[in-house]
């Protein structure tokens, strides 16, 4: 299963949580972008269970991160 995960960061963030995202094996693609989210990142796993682990202990601990909004894709 893919999904997106748009990143709201603190202000400076973005370049050492881009670098954090990217160590995730589960992470397919990341990109910092202008306004927000500041950054979007593309995830593949195997369930709705992984995913759930994948942002919660993995993603929204990493430092520097304010909120995550994480969109199951459906095709």
């Amino acid at each position: 299963m893919k999904a997106f995960v748009l990143v709201n960061v603190r202000a400076g963030k973005s370049p050492a949580v881009l670098a954090a995202l990217r160590r995730i094996e589960a992470v397919q693609i990341s990109h910092s972008c202008w306004g927000r989210p500041d950054i979007f990142a593309l995830v593949e796993v195997k369930n709705e269970r992984a995913l759930t682990n994948l942002v919660m202990e993995k993603v929204q601990t990493i430092d520097g991160i304010e909120s995550t909004d994480t969109h199951i894709v459906i095709d």
